[in-house]
């Protein structure tokens, strides 16, 4: 009588890169991807035929409040499975229910959101200086215009010459001069005139150092990363984020000691099935996502490959680091020992990782920071960037009630 197959019952659900789900025609389907490939080696291996099983929800796990889980893990908890692909990132939670194998590779979680766009800044001609060297400006314009006041006061008394409401003539006069705007009074004395040379002189170098900065800091654009942190993310109203459901993220964010992480979850906009499965809504900026690097990194090959631009952006700041990813076994099953022995087969041969970078390309471009997007190009300046400038300038003509020329 020939020897008959053993038949497991699998558990898997999709998450690209990791396994991929193939439908049929007939309504089946089979497994891709890395973890599809050590599913088809494993069981030649151990000689074995397989159906596989979906969770419900299409969730990995969940933890309903009598303690039991739901989704793959649930279904482990059962031993309706004897094991799920997965990879699951293994949690204390999770072991107590289920036997992980080995680990199969280190992931992290971030946030994932539209990629933030260059752009001008109505304020940038404040930029060119420190808040430092503006201080000192302001504090020469006063002294200037207390010095000549008090020159031109004394001078008006020792040769007997009459002039009147010299503090706001010279206050005019320095401002004026800086802003490189003439004047119609000068001193009419020797020490007065001493301090125009100086002044006009001082303002000449200011106003050169200035415009040159100030238009190299307008032509070329810049680019503000509105989000780059939790706490970024929670101080901001305009783009509402979501978790993926099912994900240990929830109760890692929920239980966390962190206020910031409970405040993300508490204030959250719901969930989403996957990051890939909602990788367009991301990109288009309808909310912003808590997803594993992996999975972002291949949205983002996706979206480069797709359009040829990248629309996307990954954050500085890691939400959840050091997570160690593994497939999960019904607790006490016979197959984990030979699965860890496969396991580290093929991450010490390098099979598994090149099998996982086969899955993710063209993600170079779109890993830069938004700042390298302008590259080398000079923008034409618009009329957002010149916005402050003509803001300044009207205020400083305003405050002239004489008619200004002006001064070569």
């Amino acid at each position: 009588m020939a020897h008959q197959k053993p038949h497991l019952k699998i558990a898997a659900e999709e998450w690209v890169p990791y396994t991929n789900l193939i439908f049929k025609d007939n309504n089946t389907f089979s497994i891709g991807g890395p973890m599809g490939q050590f599913l088809d080696i494993f069981s030649a291996m151990m000689g074995f035929s397989y159906e596989i099983l979906r969770p419900e929800g299409a969730l990995w796990s969940a933890r309903l409040p009598n303690g039991s889980f739901i989704g793959m893990v649930g279904m482990l908890e059962r031993e309706e499975v004897e094991f799920a692909l997965g990879p699951f990132f293994a949690t204390d939670e999770r072991e107590a229910v289920c036997d992980f194998t080995v680990p199969v590779y280190g992931d992290y979680y971030a946030i994932f959101m539209i990629r933030p766009k260059l752009s001008n800044d109505i304020s940038g001609f404040v930029k060119p200086f420190t808040p430092l060297v503006w201080s000192l400006i302001l504090l020469s314009i006063f002294s200037v215009a207390v010095a000549m006041s008090f020159l031109v006061w004394a001078e008006s008394r020792c040769f007997e010459e009459r002039e009147n409401d010299i503090v706001s003539k010279a206050s005019k006069f320095a401002i004026q001069s800086l802003s490189q705007k003439g004047s119609t009074w000068l001193p009419k004395f020797d020490g007065g005139k001493v301090i125009v040379i100086t002044w006009l002189l001082a303002s000449f170098v200011f106003m050169s150092c200035y415009s040159g900065i100030l238009t190299a800091m307008l032509s070329v654009p810049k680019v503000v990363i509105p989000i780059n942190s939790l706490a970024d993310l929670l101080k901001q109203s305009a783009l509402p984020w979501k978790i993926e459901a099912g994900t240990m993220m929830h109760q890692y964010l929920q239980e966390s000691e962190d206020e910031v992480k409970r405040q993300i979850y508490a204030k959250k906009a719901g969930t989403f099935v996957s990051c890939w499965r909602s990788r367009q809504e991301i990109a288009d900026g309808e909310f912003a996502g808590i997803c594993d690097h992996t999975s972002m990194k291949k949205i983002m090959s996706w979206d480069f490959s797709t359009t040829g631009s990248c629309h996307l952006y990954i954050s500085k700041e890691k939400v959840y680091s050091g997570g160690i990813l593994a497939m999960a076994f019904k607790t006490n099953s016979t197959c984990l020992p030979k699965a860890n022995r496969l396991v580290l087969t093929l991450k010490e041969s390098g099979i598994f990782d090149k099998w996982l970078n086969d899955q993710i390309t063209n993600t170079t471009e779109c890993l830069r920071p938004p700042s390298a997007d302008r590259g080398n190009q000079i923008s034409a300046l618009g009329l957002e960037s010149l916005a402050g400038i003509f803001i300044v300038l009207a205020a400083v003509s305003l405050s002239a009630p004489s008619p200004l020329t002006i001064s070569f």
